[in-house]
Formats: C-alpha cells, structure tokens, sequence
C-alpha cells in the first residue's frame, strides 16, 4: 500500500511538472494581453505628444503600433534608441527611423514682440519655453522637438520655425 500511495504521488507531480512547463512555454510563445502590450510600448515613449509621428499623442501611436497599423519608425523624439526598444519588445524588425517632417527645425520667438501671454509655454508638450506671465518668452533649442504646437496659440504670431543648428 505505502508503494501505491507514493507512485500515484510521483505520477501526479511529474503530471502537474510536464503541465507547468507546457504552461510557461505556451505563455512565452503567446502574445499577452493587447492592452499591456499597448502599455509596454506607451511607456518606451518619450511621452512629448507632440504629434509628429502623425497620431495625436503617444498611447495613440503606442496603440496604432501594437495592432500593426503604424510602424515604429516615426517617433523622432524617441529616436533611433527607442525605436529599436519598440521592435526588440515587440519581436519585429525596424526599418530606419522616418525624419521629423520636412525638417521643421526649433521655435523662435521674437522677443521684442512677445507679450508673456504663456500661450506658446502651455502648449510646449516638452517644456522648452520658459518665460513668465507678463514677461518674455524664449525657447530652449536643445530641448525643441520641432513639433509647432506653440506656433497657433499664440496671439501676436511671433513665434516661427528655424532650422537647427
């Protein structure tokens, strides 16, 4: 009797171990939930929403990418680093990153007739301008993305498009 008992023992561990390893492989090979993929990707994001890669912000692009509707190449402020992140959690190659579109360059604004509204610093998605209300707006080129999203807001159009330098 003592044999039986740890035979039927042995035989529904070895069961429950071969179980466990088909388990963990099926799960490797798988693909996971889509909304946690979709929150993997976001989070490789730079999270600028800055709009360039075509989609209104980052967990929309995050998402276009997942469900195979956009290709990871399109965020110029991830760059190339976060492009390749992108691919290697995904298991998908990556083709060269597309450029910002037609090389919009950084913000300038005119000093001289800026009015301090801090239309333009609301809606820098990075924080590259910094000024006060009632005072002075400037941009931090080193921190422009090229997006232009400062450009519309503001009210006096002193804000304009250079090239990087």
């Amino acid at each position: 009797m003592w044999i039986s008992t740890v035979t039927a023992i042995l035989i529904i561990a070895g069961i429950a171990l071969v179980a466990g390893l088909l388990l963990a492989y099926a799960s490797r090979q798988m693909p996971g939930d889509p909304e946690e993929i979709v929150a993997k990707v976001d989070a490789l994001l730079p999270q600028t929403q800055c709009a360039q890669c075509g989609f209104p912000g980052c967990r929309p692009y995050a998402s276009a990418i997942v469900a195979g509707e956009a290709p990871v190449n399109l965020c110029p402020p991830g760059g190339e680093e976060t492009m390749l992140r992108i691919a290697d959690l995904l298991g998908i190659e990556a083709d060269p990153l597309q450029e910002a579109k037609a090389e919009a360059g950084v913000a300038k604004i005119a000093e001289a007739e800026c009015i301090g509204c801090t239309h333009c610093k609301d809606a820098c998605p990075v924080d590259a301008i910094i000024g006060a209300h009632q005072f002075m707006h400037t941009v931090i080129a080193s921190e422009c993305t090229g997006c232009e999203l400062c450009v519309a807001p503001c009210p006096v159009d002193c804000i304009s498009m250079v090239a990087a330098r």
